[in-house]
């Protein structure tokens, strides 16, 4: 199993991430790979936050790593919070400070249509690329389930009538934004034949 190096400290996505990918990568955090680092997200785009991210880690390890930038865009307020969702109530990671502001503002909008996207950054061998994943469905009057993270009590996938709070964390990674981009890096990468030899630059 060869290690890769992912570009962030959010062990709930990790998680996601190592379901997803399987047995063929161990992915590890900035904090396993010992970086203590807090990479600004300075940016108006997934994108360009994504490569942000990979770009600073490459370029102070040399090695191959990948990263994401995500969030929930919502139709009726402009594809808002959008690349501000962790912080969209103010401090990062304010998870129901996040959602009541949400759902405070969309009290009276008839069109609760939303999706959650995700933009994923590989750098490998220097050169980078892009891969994207969304999940379409719906925003919730109200918060609804336990599990999950983020804005999931709040938003329900197309064609479902459970939050993705309601799902276990197996059935949320069939479906989920990261799981369509993790899953289109994974082909990538074994197309290439570079299954077993992602890691580490020698």
């Amino acid at each position: 199993m060869r290690k890769i190096i992912f570009a962030s400290n959010n062990q709930h996505k990790a998680d996601e991430i190592k379901r997803i990918l399987g047995n063929e990568y161990e992915v590890i955090t900035l904090k396993q790979a010992g970086i203590n680092i807090d990479i600004p997200e300075p940016h108006d785009t997934f994108q360009e936050n994504a490569l942000e991210k990979s770009t600073v880690i490459f370029n102070m390890t040399g090695k191959d790593c990948f990263s994401e930038d995500s969030g929930l865009e919502v139709e009726a307020l402009g594809s808002a919070p959008g690349v501000q969702s962790a912080r969209y109530a103010g401090s990062h990671g304010q998870d129901n400070e996040n959602m009541e502001k949400l759902l405070h503002k969309m009290e009276n909008k008839t069109n609760r249509n939303a999706q959650f996207r995700t933009v994923i950054s590989l750098m490998l061998n220097g050169k980078n690329y892009f891969f994207e994943g969304a999940c379409k469905g719906r925003i919730t009057y109200e918060k609804i389930g336990t599990n999950g993270f983020g804005y999931d009590p709040i938003f329900i996938p197309t064609g479902e009538e459970r939050t993705f709070a309601q799902f276990t964390m197996e059935e949320k990674s069939k479906m989920s934004h990261r799981k369509q981009a993790i899953s289109k890096m994974a082909e990538f990468l074994k197309e290439r034949g570079l299954t077993n030899e992602v890691s580490e630059n020698k």
